[in-house]
């Protein structure tokens, strides 16, 4: 006799349902409640307090990075640029002192001697700090490694020159004029290397500072939008103009948006205003110091060569680098520094009287300097009196050489006055950052902690 079958079952198997997995249980738990008004205004209060978490998160990094960046550039990028543009004007002098010493003969003055050891002693110190700095491009390391490489042989040579210069030996000359070459064509090079990688590294954190945070910018006005439904929804469901956690909520968040935009826009101008009143000016002026020390370098060396180096057409060699510094410098022979030179565009850069001033006197002084070097040709070229005309180089009244000093110390003056400007400009810029991440980070935890509230003030009136 057959025995009976289950109902819907397989033979031999007893009755029993599908088993439902729990997770999937608890996404239809979710699904149900999700539907209901409590189950959406729960969804409602997370999103809320994860977007404006999401807000403070992201304009907290954002700001820190910026103050990071005008940081740097007021603290490490525009000093070290600084320091680089000192050891080329350190070595450029040192190298036009040494010949200034050359020419005074055996006997060398004290004071030009003091001032050539200050000057070594200057760049090998700015090149310790520069070789100790840890973020450091690849390319200003090998720049300073070439620089302390080259530097003892450069001191060497120079001691030679003086050696044989206190002798009388003519072999001292050669010496000297080595050394130049060695310093016009290795250190001099490495030298603006230098200065080039630091201007470069100064360019990218003024980049870097001045960046727009687009991220937290977005963040924001999603923020606010969303907040602006959830009212606008609660009104609509129950006629109640104000949701005081809600309205708490959106106060904070266009607070921290308003202050990011205020902040940005502040710390930009400063920033963009220390770069366009200060940075290039200092680099201009830079440059054009640079300038005048390589054509009175180049105007000492004609001296010591009397004519032994020549160009191709058999001009002497240093005589014409002297006129195509001073071209560069500050354009033809006569009246105001002509467009595109160095010290013009430097007066340009200026933006106020006190910065112009010390510029227009050294393109006065660079004026008297070319009118006397013109002197120093006549006698040394025309009337053969090498003497007189040594004396109208390195003498202390009325000499090309009192020309060049005063040019230098108006150009160190102008330099003095926009280092101040810079450092002003910059650091009402990073000013602007002050306090902004962190009270980013506050006030918005604060509005999702309004929004959390307020949304279960609605929570309460289900129960």
């Amino acid at each position: 006799m057959s025995q009976p079958q289950p109902a819907g079952g397989k033979p031999g198997a007893p009755g029993r349902s599908a088993a439902v997995p729990a997770w999937r249980e608890a996404l239809d738990r979710l699904r149900a409640a999700a539907v209901t008004e409590p189950g959406r205004l729960r969804v409602i209060g997370a999103v809320l307090a994860l977007v404006l978490v999401a807000f403070g998160a992201v304009t907290a990094w954002q700001a820190a990075s910026r103050e990071a960046a005008a940081d740097a550039v007021v603290d490490t990028s525009q000093p070290l640029s600084a320091d680089a543009a000192a050891i080329y004007r350190s070595l450029a002098d040192a190298d036009t002192t040494a010949a200034s010493g050359f020419l005074a003969g055996g006997q060398e003055p004290r004071a030009v001697r003091q001032r050539y050891e200050k000057d070594i002693a200057l760049a090998s110190r700015l090149l310790v700090k520069a070789a100790s700095a840890g973020e450091a491009s690849g390319e200003a390391r090998s720049r300073v490694a070439a620089l302390n490489e080259g530097l003892p042989r450069y001191t060497g040579l120079v001691e030679a020159a003086r050696a044989n210069n206190r002798q009388g030996l003519p072999l001292g000359g050669a010496y000297l004029r080595y050394a130049g070459d060695r310093m016009r064509e290795e250190l001099l090079p490495a030298a603006r290397g230098l200065y080039e990688a630091e201007t470069r590294r100064l360019g990218s954190d003024y980049d870097d500072a001045q960046s727009w945070p687009w991220a937290a910018l977005a963040l924001g006005v999603v923020a606010l939008g969303a907040l602006a439904w959830a009212q606008r929804r609660t009104y609509l469901r129950t006629n109640r103009v104000f949701n005081h956690g809600l309205l708490a909520a959106t106060a904070a968040c266009a607070v921290v948006l308003l202050w990011l935009i205020a902040g940005h826009a502040v710390a930009r101008s400063g920033l963009e205003s220390s770069y366009a009143h200060g940075a290039r000016s200092l680099q201009a002026l830079t440059e054009a110091r640079i300038g005048s020390l390589q054509a009175r370098r180049d105007e000492n060396l004609t001296m010591v060569a009397r004519g032994a180096v020549l160009t191709k057409d058999g001009d002497d060699q240093y005589e014409a680098n002297y006129r195509a510094g001073m071209g560069r410098l500050v354009g033809g022979e006569r009246g105001p520094a002509r467009e595109g030179s160095l010290l013009e565009r430097a007066r340009s850069l200026a933006d106020d009287t006190e910065g112009r001033a010390p510029v227009d006197a050294a393109i006065e002084d660079v004026r008297t300097w070319q009118q006397r070097h013109g002197e120093v040709r006549t006698l040394a070229d025309d009337r053969g009196d090498y003497k007189e005309a040594l004396q109208k180089v390195i003498g202390d009244k009325d000499s090309t050489g009192a020309s060049f000093d005063r040019v230098d110390t108006e150009l160190e003056r102008a330099l003095v006055y926009e280092q101040d400007e810079f450092r002003q400009a910059a650091d009402d810029g990073r000013g602007a950052f002050s306090g902004l991440a962190a009270g980013a980070a506050v006030l918005t935890v604060l509005g999702a902690a309004g929004a959390v509230v307020g949304v279960g003030r609605r929570l309460s009136e289900y129960r």
